[in-house]
């Protein structure tokens, strides 16, 4: 058994067929393949996860309970892995406190920085935390914002405790908090609040805990607080974005936020923010733009002090050399893209000096304008470098091309996917008889005659972020592209202003999909409805039956076709449903067939199997729709948990296909596509426009910018050195354009 080399025998994890493969260790390897081919549950569900699992198993079980937990791949032999580190596309969702700086580190390394270069000394490093109350602004809590309670959308004053005046979910009549006041004794249950007495209402309102006692001496709460202490404690003070349903409505009607009066949104309290370093507060490091504080700080002589100021400049060099120098250190990180989280993960990696590491990255090309590719292509082989193995799932031509060896999986998605089809070099792959080579070999894409625009909605004075009192017109009728460098203000755009300059446009994006996790593209597509009646009306049969989350279910596992087993010690743990094998439905369900099919052969139906299954008109059309987006490969029954962000924003296209809106908005839609895929949702999305819709496509994939009819291209860079129209026109005049985007363009169409 040769140590140089990562052995993998038998892969047999979700649609893996037995895959047996030899890794080369210290090189950089890119598995290639068709969205859905089994590229992820090779290197992310088998190998880093055997890896990860390993490394946890050598933590005590009480260490074990605060770590991801890993099952035993499906394989017969992993042999010879590193200690692995994933650098995935997991968006960093945090809380309300969690941004850019906490999250690389780096305002760490500010605050101590300041802690000894100030003087006279405020403090040690916490009195410039804006998470501790020694730095904090008093009065928003570090936060930055100020929440302004609307006493009207909470409290209905003409209405008595019996009638229940409280206008929020949670403290309707019957639920425990309401009990607080109704079990009282401190209020006559049958009076209006508005006719409260000046004590009544203080009590009713502000009351801090424990400032009365219950005045019913069997009150079910012993402890009385006012409802707007109460609030303030309980929702206020807690990520307001992380709500859902009901809760997430009635805070956003209840709840107007704005920016803190008291701080300016810096979240530091006034002595904080008037203590410099070399005439620059700490609050103000951290909302200037990355690459600007990099220049500011390298030029300071500090003495005992440069060894500090000297990491904190590499470091945000580090994220400038990622595409990121537009960020500031403040930028909230549940605001960041899937691709900007996983570049902002790479930065504490760069500097390591660790080798003979696995690191696992999951198309790092995501979100990135052609122009800055090659500085991933530096970094990973940087790691690689350091004698580190580099495995990169990744469709994008260029980082194939740097790749010391290149694996294909496929040769298509799903059932048909799951083999290894090719191994070797970049050259090798360009000559080779697959999916993958025949779309390297494939001449650039040539540029067709645009349509004409039907009419125009205008933008007027865009100035969200860092766009520059921008006003442009957005053409109807035809297929727009908007497009530009990372950070150069395509989203502000367009999320930000055009629905307030058309409110009948329909914005699709990568966020996740609400559910449970039940949730499948059967059920958020509306397919299974149309599924059980079928097979109701063809049996005889409740269509309730025929549903997992009802009287179909299987009853140990309750239609979830797994058991959540809760050890205490550790984390739980998942294993199938004895019961139905994981099938989800109980046998009284599953015995009733058509044409010799059961209801759960259905749920593991991959879309393409279901098409040439069904013949019902209403089921067809969906699963239609769902091939025309490239998503003919997922199973019926799959967890949506398990999709990426682009299959998400495919299956939200494919719910739309058929839908009335006038216009529609892409944001990345090839995210994750394989380039011989892009072609197939080009084709979708200029069918959409003959249909007489308007597709707005935000976009780096330069294929579908030269199929587009109408170019707004934003720029010249990113951050401050951004945020303008550089161009507006045709792929043709485009080309012939000076902007980056121009630039990379021409090249692709062999300009």
């Amino acid at each position: 058994m040769s140590l140089s080399t990562i052995m993998i025998r038998g892969a047999r994890e979700n649609n893996l067929r037995g895959v047996d493969l030899d890794l080369p260790k210290r090189k950089l390897v890119v598995f290639a393949g068709v969205s859905g081919s089994g590229k992820s549950s090779l290197v992310f569900d088998t190998i880093a996860a055997e890896a990860q699992r390993q490394i946890n198993s050598t933590f005590t079980a009480f260490a074990q309970t605060f770590l991801p937990s890993y099952g035993r791949p499906d394989a017969d032999l992993i042999a010879n892995l590193s200690a692995v580190v994933i650098v995935d596309q997991k968006r960093l969702f945090g809380g309300p406190r969690s941004t850019v700086g906490t999250i690389t580190d780096i305002g760490d390394w500010l605050r101590m920085l300041w802690s000894r270069g100030v003087s006279p000394s405020i403090g040690y490093a916490n009195a410039f935390s804006f998470n501790d109350p020694a730095g904090m602004c008093p009065e928003c809590g570090g936060l930055g914002e100020a929440k302004i309670i609307d006493m009207a959308e909470l409290v209905d004053e003409s209405k008595s405790l019996r009638e229940g005046p409280f206008k929020h979910p949670d403290f309707l009549p019957g639920k425990w908090p309401y009990r607080i006041f109704a079990d009282s004794g401190l209020f006559d249950l049958d009076v209006p609040v508005e006719q409260y007495s000046a004590r009544e209402r203080h009590l009713f309102f502000d009351a801090k805990p424990g400032e009365v006692e219950m005045a019913n001496p069997d009150a079910l709460m012993k402890t009385f607080e006012g409802i707007v202490s109460r609030f303030r404690r309980s929702y206020l003070s807690k990520d307001a974005d992380a709500l859902k349903g009901k809760s997430k409505e009635a805070f956003d009607r209840i709840v107007t936020r704005g920016t803190c009066i008291d701080c300016g949104g810096t979240r530091y309290n006034e002595t904080v923010r008037g203590a410099t370093l070399e005439g620059l507060s700490i609050p103000d490091a951290f909302a200037m733009q990355v690459s600007d504080l990099a220049d500011r700080i390298e030029g300071w002589k500090l003495k005992d002090l440069d060894g500090p100021k000297s990491e904190i400049v590499t470091q945000l060099r580090r994220l400038v050399d990622l595409g990121l120098g537009y960020l500031s250190l403040d930028r909230a990180t549940s605001s960041l893209s899937g691709g900007e989280s996983q570049r902002i993960k790479m930065v504490r990696h760069l500097g390591a000096t660790l080798n003979d590491m696995l690191y696992v990255f999951d198309e790092p090309t995501t979100g990135l304008h052609p122009r800055d590719v090659h500085r991933l292509d530096d970094m990973l082989l940087a790691l690689r470098d350091k004698g580190n193995t580099v495995l990169v799932v990744e469709h994008d031509p260029e980082v194939m091309a740097i790749a010391d060896h290149i694996v294909e999986i496929g040769p298509g998605a799903g059932k048909s996917g799951g083999t290894v089809v090719f191994e070797g070099t970049y050259a090798d792959l360009t000559r080779a008889d697959t999916r993958t080579g025949s779309a390297l070999r494939r001449d650039g894409s040539s540029i067709r005659e645009p349509r004409t625009a039907t009419g125009w909605v205008s933008i007027v004075d865009a100035n969200t972020h860092n766009l520059r009192n921008v006003s442009v017109d957005i053409p109807l009728g035809i297929m727009t592209a908007v497009t530009g460098v990372a950070g150069s203000g395509k989203s502000s755009l367009i999320h930000g202003h055009l629905q307030d300059a058309a409110p009948d446009a329909v914005i699709i994006d990568q966020a996740p999909i609400r559910g449970s996790r039940r949730s499948s593209p059967a059920t958020y597509t509306g397919l299974l409805e149309h599924i059980r009646a079928h097979f109701a009306k063809r049996t005889g049969k409740p269509a309730s039956l025929f549903s997992p989350n009802s009287d179909g279910a299987c009853p140990d596992c309750q239609g979830s076709g797994v058991i959540f087993t809760d050890l205490g010690f550790t984390d739980p743990v998942t294993s199938m449903c004895e019961t139905c094998q994981g099938r989800r439905f109980r046998s009284g369900a599953i015995k009733y067939t058509v044409d010799g099919i059961s209801i759960a052969d259905v749920f593991e139906m991959s879309v393409d199997d279901a098409v040439g299954f069904f013949e019902v008109k209403k089921i067809r059309d969906i699963l239609s729709r769902c091939v025309d987006v490239g998503l003919g490969y997922l199973s019926l029954g799959q967890n949506l948990s398990s999709l990426s962000g682009g299959e998400r924003q495919r299956l939200k296209l494919a719910t739309e296909l058929v839908g009335s809106s006038p216009i529609l908005v892409l944001d990345e839609p090839t995210t994750g596509l394989h380039p011989s895929d892009v072609a197939n949702l080009i084709a979708l999305l200029s069918g959409m426009v003959d249909e007489g819709r308007t597709v707005i496509v935000i976009e780096h994939n330069l294929d579908v910018v030269a199929a587009a009819d109408w170019v707004i291209d934003l720029g010249p860079d990113g951050g401050h050195d951004g945020g303008q129209v550089v161009f507006t026109g045709t792929v043709a005049a485009l080309v012939e354009s000076p902007t980056h985007t121009g630039t990379y363009l021409k090249k692709t169409l062999g300009g």
